[in-house]
């Protein structure tokens, strides 16, 4: 596997990101992809600020390798993080779910590598006037909140690259090293795996979500809640629930009410694979196993290689 824009930027040896989701995304699990040789990301997005803190300092701690972090700027406590990211000297910043102009400036005037989360043409072009190094362009089958533009991330990622000159990493669908060689042919520098490490031994999920993203398939997620961020769920009682509702023609404020607080934290978090809002992207349909970073790396290195042999032979 060849160096890239993306193995340049961060110092990494592999273009492999992995993605900051909320609930999922502790120290333990950032530390683990960095040691395997990508880029692991502490998911700010779940943490209150002491919290975010503690994981930054333990990761230092699990590995000499790069890592950064991923915090949503809707988030009530930013400034906070914020200044936890320049005090403890953390050295990557991914930014979403906000306008990038925002911090991009100030992390970067600290000696901070910013890239900013987008999901379609327009705002990775905002993304890029705001001065960010990268961009993620994240597709419609993403897990987790996701763009309202619902395009794939087939079509996005050449849309984008045809109009940016910063590096871009590819997210949405992927989860195999043949995935990995298709979004590099279309020119991404690297790409973004979320849904593939939240089913990994180090992965703080709980045991229960772990096991469901093992034994779901095909049309088992759906993009829903698009009257406050869009989010993709898997199929369970809530769910189901959810939908009653919309079909009875309830208000925002009702769906507010049925959703309540936490409900991401108890489903994945918590282990209540019922109640629980359980995100996950569609390629969840094919992880049929939880295994350590460092053989979920083995894989996709070895599944890269025998798919570009693959493609020489063609």
């Amino acid at each position: 596997m060849k160096a890239t824009r993306i193995t340049q930027l961060f110092n990494i040896q592999y273009p492999i990101i992995q993605g900051g989701m909320i609930w999922v995304s502790g120290y333990k699990l950032a530390a683990a992809v960095s040691n395997a040789g990508g880029l692991g990301l502490i998911g700010a997005g779940s943490m209150y600020p002491d919290v975010f803190r503690e994981h930054v300092q333990k990761c230092k701690k699990a590995t000499n390798k790069p890592f950064g972090v991923n915090i949503p700027m809707l988030y009530p406590n930013v400034e906070e993080l914020m200044q936890i990211v320049i005090d403890e000297g953390v050295k990557i910043v991914f930014t979403s779910a906000g306008n990038p102009k925002t911090w991009t400036s100030k992390l970067k005037a600290n000696g901070i590598i910013v890239v900013h989360v987008v999901s379609s043409v327009k705002f990775a072009l905002k993304a890029q006037d705001a001065g960010v190094d990268a961009v993620v362009a994240e597709g419609f089958e993403a897990g987790g909140h996701n763009g309202r533009e619902e395009t794939t991330t087939l079509t996005l990622i050449p849309m984008v690259k045809k109009v940016i000159q910063i590096p871009l990493i590819a997210a949405g669908g992927i989860a195999t090293g043949e995935s990995m060689l298709a979004m590099r042919i279309l020119g991404a520098d690297g790409v973004q795996l979320g849904s593939r490490f939240v089913a990994s031994e180090e992965s703080s999920a709980h045991d229960n979500f772990k096991k469901i993203i093992t034994e779901i398939g095909d049309g088992s997620t759906y993009l829903t809640l698009r009257e406050f961020a869009p989010v993709r769920l898997i199929k369970n009682k809530f769910f189901i629930e959810l939908m009653e509702l919309y079909a009875q023609g309830a208000d925002k404020e009702a769906l507010k009410e049925k959703l309540g607080r936490a409900r991401a934290k108890l489903g994945m978090f918590e282990g209540d694979m019922d109640e629980g809002e359980l995100e996950i992207g569609q390629v969840a349909g094919l992880i049929d196993t939880v295994k350590p970073v460092a053989q979920i790396f083995a894989d996709l290195v070895q599944e890269y290689q025998e798919a570009q042999s693959k493609i020489l032979n063609y």
